[in-house]
C-alpha cells in the first residue's frame, strides 16, 4: 500500500492527480484479504493499464487497486477454454490464443488495456467485441468473496457492460474465453496486419487513451470531428490528434487533466452545434477538480 501516488504514472495520458492510497495485489488471495479489511465507506477504483481513464488534477479520494500484472496467469483448460486473469494485457491474450491455433481473438491485440478493463466496457474493434467470446467470468465483491457469473447475468452492448440485476459492487478477476479452433499461422498474420494498421493510423508515439468517443449509430466520431475542422486543435497541452480525430493526445507531455477534459467538452459542443450529434465519451473521468 502506498499513499498519495501520482496517477499520471498509471494512466496512459500521463496526466492527472494523485490517489490517496494505491494497492497492488500480488494475487487474488491478497486482493480478497485487502478488500475484506477495507472500510465499506472507502471509495475504490480498479485500474488496469489506465488506457481508458482520466483522473482529475485534484486527485482521487479513495483507494486505487492496480490490477495490471505482467506475470498474470493464462492457460488452456477443459473443452479448450482459455482461462485468463483480469490483470493480463489484452495483446498477450491475443498472442496466446493464436499460438494455440485458436482464432477470433486477434482483435484483442488492438485493445490497449487489460482483460478486466476490456470486460468492464465490452471493448472491441474491427467488428468484434470482448464478450462475443466470453464463456463465464469470475468476480470479487467488497467483502472479498469470489463468484463465477455467466454472460446472461450482465446487460451487454456496444462499449457497455453492466449487471443485469442490481447488486453490490463487483469487479472482474478472471474470465474463461471460448475461441474456435483455427490456424495458427493465419491468426498470427491477422494480428500482424492489425498492429501494422494501428501504427499507420493511430498516434501511438504520443500519450493517449485510445478512442475518446463512442461511434454514434451509423456514423464515426472521427469523421464528425474532422468535418468540424478540429484535427490539430489544442487546449493547453492537449490536442486533437492530427493522425486520428477520435484521439486526444498529450502533445507536449505537459498537459494536465483539466486540459484534456476541457478539450473533450469543446469537441462535444462543436460537433453538437454543427451536426446535432451528442458524442458520448468512452473514457472514464474520475476524481476531484482543482479549486
Amino acid at each position: 500500500m502506498t499513499d498519495l501516488e501520482p496517477m499520471s504514472r498509471h494512466v496512459s495520458w500521463r496526466a492527472g492527480g494523485a490517489a490517496q492510497r494505491v494497492f497492488k495485489p500480488a494475487d487474488v488471495a491478497a486482493l480478497q484479504h485487502f478488500l475484506a479489511g477495507l472500510s465499506p465507506a472507502e471509495p475504490v477504483l480498479f485500474v488496469g493499464l489506465g488506457s481508458n481513464l482520466l483522473v482529475r488534477d485534484g486527485g482521487y479520494r479513495g483507494t486505487v487497486v492496480l490490477m495490471h500484472n505482467t506475470h498474470g496467469g493464462i492457460r488452456v483448460e477443459e473443452h479448450g477454454l482459455v482461462h485468463v486473469e483480469a490483470g493480463v494485457a489484452c495483446p498477450k491474450l491475443a498472442r496466446f490464443a493464436a499460438g494455440h491455433a485458436l482464432e477470433g481473438g486477434e482483435f484483442l491485440a488492438g485493445i490497449p488495456g487489460t482483460v478486466g478493463g476490456a470486460l468492464a466496457m465490452n471493448a472491441g474493434c474491427h467488428g468484434s467485441e470482448t464478450w462475443d467470446f466470453v464463456s463465464r467470468v469470475q468476480t470479487i465483491d467488497r467483502s472479498g468473496d469470489l463468484r463465477v457469473r455467466q454472460p446472461a447475468e450482465f446487460s451487454l452492448g456496444y462499449r457497455h457492460c453492466q449487471p443485469a440485476t442490481e447488486r453490490s459492487e463487483e469487479w472482474f478477476t478472471a474470465a474463461w474465453f471460448e475461441f474456435p479452433d483455427g490456424d495458427m499461422a493465419r491468426a498470427r498474420e491477422r494480428i500482424r496486419d492489425l498492429l501494422l494498421r494501428r501504427v499507420a493510423t493511430q498516434p501511438l508515439n504520443q500519450p493517449n487513451a485510445g478512442s475518446v468517443f463512442r461511434n454514434p449509430p451509423g456514423d464515426h466520431a472521427a469523421r464528425l470531428i474532422e468535418a468540424c475542422g478540429l484535427k490539430g486543435f489544442m487546449m493547453g497541452g492537449a490536442q486533437v490528434s492530427t493522425r486520428h480525430a477520435n484521439f486526444i493526445v498529450n502533445a507536449t507531455g505537459t498537459a494536465v487533466a483539466a486540459d484534456i477534459e476541457s478539450l473533450i467538452g469543446h469537441v462535444r459542443r462543436v460537433v453538437h452545434e454543427r451536426f446535432g450529434v451528442d458524442l458520448e465519451p468512452e473514457v472514464r473521468i474520475v476524481g476531484e477538480s482543482v479549486q
